[in-house]
C-alpha cells in the first residue's frame, strides 16, 4: 500500500519543487527542502507515481506516469509562487530537466543533483553496466520479476547515515528509505525516459545548477558533463569531493543547500514577478 509522504514548507514567493529518485522517497529531499525553506523559499517535496509502496505498486507505473505526476505537482505549485524552480536527485534530476524542456515558461531554474542517465558509477557491478539493454530485454518479455538489488555503499559516504538508511530500506520501510532494489521493468522504463530526455536537453534554456559527487558510486561524472555540454541555458557546476551519490543527505548536503539557495536567489532577483501564473 502506497503511503503519502510528500511535504510542504511555506516560505516566500519563490518556490522549489523537489523530485526524488527511482524507487526513492520524498524523505531523501527533505533536508534540502528544510535548508531552502530556511533561506526563504517555499518548498514542495512531491512524490512520484507508484512510489512509497511495494514493488507491485511501482511496476503498475512507467516513466510517463512518473513524469505526469511531476507535471501535475508543478502545475499546482506554480500558481502559488511568483518564480518556480525545480530540483531533483538521480532520476529526479532527469525528470526536472524534462519539465524544464517541456515548460520553459514555468521553470526559472533547475537543480540537477547527481543526474543519472546511466548507472555507471564505480560501485555498479560489471553486469549492471549493461542495464541500458533492459528496454530491449523488457520488450522481449524477459525478467519481469527480476530486481537489481542495492549494495554497499548505498550512495552514502557517511557510514553512520549509511547504516541507518540501509537498515530502514532492508527492513522494508519503503516510505522512509525506498525499495531495496530496482525492478528490471522499472529500470527499463528509466532508460527509455533517459533516452528521450537526452535528445531534449538542448531545449532546456533555464539556468542549471549541476551538482555531482566526484566519486559518485552510482552515476559517473559523465552524466553531469552530458548535461553541461547539452543544455542551452547557462550552467553553474558544483563538484562534491566528500560524498557519494545521495548528495542531498550525505556529508556535503549543507554545501549543496547553500549553493542551490544562492543560485536560485540570484535568478529570482533578476526576474520580474510576471512569471506567476494567472490562468
Amino acid at each position: 500500500m502506497i503511503q503519502n509522504v510528500e511535504f510542504r514548507f511555506e516560505g516566500g514567493r519563490c518556490g522549489v519543487l523537489l523530485i526524488h529518485g527511482l524507487t526513492g522517497t520524498p524523505t531523501e529531499m527533505r533536508l534540502v527542502g528544510k535548508g531552502l525553506n530556511r533561506a526563504g523559499f517555499s518548498v514542495y517535496g512531491m512524490q512520484l507515481a507508484g512510489h512509497c509502496g511495494d514493488v507491485d505498486d511501482l511496476l503498475a507505473t512507467g516513466w510517463k506516469d512518473w513524469y505526469a505526476s511531476v507535471e501535475a505537482a508543478a502545475e499546482r505549485f506554480r500558481h502559488e509562487v511568483d518564480h518556480l524552480f525545480v530540483a531533483g536527485l538521480s532520476m529526479g534530476a532527469v525528470l526536472a530537466l524534462k519539465l524544464a524542456a517541456d515548460h520553459p515558461d514555468w521553470v526559472r531554474g533547475v537543480g540537477v543533483y547527481g543526474a543519472t542517465f546511466r548507472y555507471d558509477g564505480w560501485a555498479i557491478p560489471w553486469y549492471g553496466r549493461f542495464s541500458f539493454l533492459l528496454p530491449l530485454i523488457g520488450r522481449l518479455g524477459i525478467g519481469k520479476h527480476r530486481m537489481v538489488h542495492e549494495n554497499e555503499p548505498y550512495g552514502l559516504r557517511d557510514e553512520r547515515l549509511r547504516a541507518q538508511i540501509s537498515g530502514l530500506m532492508l527492513g522494508g520501510d519503503s516510505a522512509a528509505a525506498g525499495l531495496p532494489g530496482n525492478p528490471w521493468p522499472s529500470l527499463a522504463q528509466m532508460y527509455d525516459m533517459a533516452a528521450v530526455v537526452r535528445r531534449e536537453l538542448p531545449k532546456v534554456t533555464a539556468p542549471c545548477f549541476v551538482a555531482h559527487a566526484t566519486e559518485d558510486d552510482v552515476a559517473s561524472l559523465e552524466n553531469a558533463y552530458l548535461v553541461t555540454r547539452s543544455v542551452s541555458g547557462p550552467v553553474e557546476m558544483l563538484l562534491l569531493e566528500d560524498s557519494y551519490h545521495m548528495i542531498t543527505v550525505d556529508r556535503e548536503r549543507r554545501t549543496l543547500i547553500n549553493g542551490s539557495a544562492e543560485f536560485f536567489s540570484k535568478i529570482a532577483a533578476s526576474c520580474t514577478p510576471s512569471a506567476r501564473a494567472v490562468a
